[in-house]
């Protein structure tokens, strides 16, 4: 008997009716839930990638991921690598583990922590995730309550965006003003801050600004925090990865002023984002919160000095070269020289460049014709920017730097 398409053979052999139509969900095209998944950077960089050019023969210059691992010379410490194979062979840690993490290591990442604080944090302070993600996932259920909304840095890591979409709590954003380092505008936050407003994000320092807070700035963050009643998400998965004047302050210093809660990883500083090890602190002094309801320690404890020095000299260097060879780019301007992170937000004039109807054209186009991949701004919320990553080795950065050169050259308006 032929099938007319109105049964299915089960795998038990059974024929049974097809659904006229399947009942779980799936956004439609145009909701918020769509909108957030299709300017993920995830989603962004695999469309500039599928627009490289197959039959090109020079390598791709990935200058937009976050992830520094795929140049040789940006590799974690010997220590930590010692310490993951120790907790492996020591066949202590291949049962469960307790929700909120193992003993020994949330002690150590309060020990960590609290060399930067004017206070110690203790054990139970600490919670592990499963990455930053994962912290920022859960810290964005709990706050997620009907009505309520938090308050968001323009530009900013879109992850924050994308979990309050799927969490139903608003956003509201305020501006980073890139002529003062790419200081949060305050006097925005209170203007948009009101009863419901729950928390404000930090991230300090910045993805995808590079720039790093001055400890005034960041008394200036926690009094208006203070004054109006919310607390503070501080997102230092860059901790300590400041190579300018200023040096890296955790935000939780100012934790007698206003509750602070912290997320970070040692995915960055020991360059081991594939690990997926992050935690969130509760920087908590007065107890404001609490009235209102393996081989992590060796890695810490044996990891040198000497490490990150090399690391930050590396980043230094690059940044250097980085924001020099920008200022000869016609087109492009970077109104703040990066000083932490690893990235470093550059301003597209269009006007002056021939064809491209936005950041997003100009990528894939540069993708296409140069091999080159740097992150479309509108993914961070800045239309006509782009963020660059100089977490690369020195010969690759310069060499995509020139394409980028070349490129901008090539389409650039000549004048009358």
């Amino acid at each position: 008997m032929a099938n007319n398409g109105s049964s299915s053979r089960r795998a038990d052999g059974d024929v049974g009716a097809t659904p006229s139509r399947w009942r779980f969900f799936r956004p439609s095209a145009g909701t918020p839930l769509a909108a957030a998944g299709s300017m993920s950077i995830r989603s962004v960089l695999n469309r500039l990638n599928s627009s490289v050019d197959a039959s090109g023969t020079r390598p791709v210059v990935p200058l937009g991921h976050g992830d520094p691992t795929s140049s040789a010379c940006f590799r974690t410490a010997p220590e930590a690598e010692d310490a993951v194979v120790d907790a492996l062979r020591s066949r202590k840690h291949n049962g469960y583990s307790p929700t909120v993490g193992v003993p020994q290591a949330r002690s150590a990442i309060a020990e960590y922590l609290s060399r930067d604080l004017p206070y110690e944090l203790s054990p139970d302070d600490i919670y592990l995730t499963s990455g930053c993600v994962q912290a920022i996932e859960i810290m964005i259920s709990v706050l997620a309550q009907p009505g309520a909304n938090i308050l968001l840095p323009r530009p900013g890591f879109p992850m924050y965006e994308s979990r309050t979409t799927f969490s139903e709590l608003e956003v509201r954003y305020f501006d980073l003003v890139p002529e003062r380092g790419w200081e949060a505008d305050l006097e925005s936050v209170k203007a948009i801050a009101d009863e419901n407003t729950v928390a404000m994000l930090i991230i300090n320092p910045s993805n995808p600004c590079g720039s790093v807070y001055s400890h005034d700035h960041l008394a200036q963050i926690a009094e208006t925090a203070g004054e109006l009643g919310i607390l503070i998400i501080a997102d230092e998965v860059y901790d300590h990865l400041a190579f300018g004047i200023k040096p890296f302050i955790p935000m939780g210093v100012f934790g007698n002023t206003v509750p602070v809660i912290t997320l970070g990883a040692i995915s960055k500083r020991w360059l081991v984002p594939g690990w997926r090890l992050g935690w969130i602190a509760t920087c908590d002094p007065n107890g404001i919160l609490k009235e209102t309801k393996g081989a992590v320690p060796q890695i810490i404890a044996n990891t040198k000095e000497e490490y990150f020095k090399k690391i930050l000299d590396l980043l230094r260097n690059s940044a250097d070269l980085c924001y020099g060879k920008i200022k000869d780019i016609r087109g492009i301007t970077c109104p703040h020289k990066p000083e932490g992170s690893m990235f470093v937000m550059a301003k597209l004039d269009l006007s002056c460049l021939d064809g491209f109807s936005d950041d997003v054209d100009f990528c894939c186009r540069l993708a296409k014709e140069e091999s080159v991949i740097v992150l479309p701004g509108t993914a961070l919320g800045m239309k006509d920017w782009v963020r660059i990553t100089f977490a690369i080795d020195l010969p690759s950065l310069e060499d995509g730097l020139e394409r980028l050169k070349s490129f901008c050259e090539r389409h650039a308006i000549v004048e009358a």
